[in-house]
């Protein structure tokens, strides 16, 4: 969603200023050359009278207005849907919020489970609800693997001062030794 937020917000920043541009340009224009008709780049006139025939209740603009209504709306729940969902940490006082990205807490458990001797590789995502972890161990690692990169990872979390405790998940593939 945010990435879908950083495209469209430039996007409608630019045609709010192309809109401001236009503007400035035929209000130049009509101050330049008062009484010259049509507008310098847009036919005002042309629109004004057009509009002017138009009723609300007249078959384009009901669906317009829903359309435009429809739209904006969707930006909006776009722009409440994007917003950084942090991890809480409880501060050293309580009136003292403290938070941390999800990049990071991923971070931390990563270090930690790659520490492991039989861990190979390992990939980490989290939230604020959920960490899971995909380890790969040395061939011969066997089944404990996977419980022992899920302890190394309740360790961490019991270390950390979490508000809400996220659930773990961990996948394990084995790899091959290197020769």
């Amino acid at each position: 969603m945010r990435v879908l937020l950083r495209v469209l917000a430039p996007l409608l920043g630019l045609a709010v200023a192309l809109v401001g541009v236009l503007v400035v340009l035929e209000v130049v224009a009509a101050s330049v050359r008062p009484g010259g008709g049509d507008g310098l780049v847009v036919p005002w006139p042309d629109w004004f009278a057009s509009l002017e025939q138009t009723a609300w209740t007249d078959a384009p603009v009901p669906g317009i207005a829903i359309g435009v209504a429809v739209l904006g709306l969707l930006l909006v729940l776009l722009g409440l849907l994007a917003r950084r969902h942090d991890v809480r940490v409880d501060g050293p006082a309580p009136e003292i919020s403290v938070t941390t990205s999800p990049r990071v807490l991923a971070r931390l458990v990563g270090r930690r489970v790659r520490t492991a001797e039989d861990v190979a590789a390992a990939s980490v995502t989290a939230s604020r609800r959920r960490v899971s972890v995909a380890a790969e161990g040395w061939s011969g690692a066997g089944p404990e693997l996977a419980d022992s990169v899920r302890a190394r990872v309740e360790a961490l979390l019991d270390e950390m001062p979490l508000h809400h405790r996220p659930r773990v998940t961990v996948t394990v593939q084995e790899r091959r030794m290197p020769r």
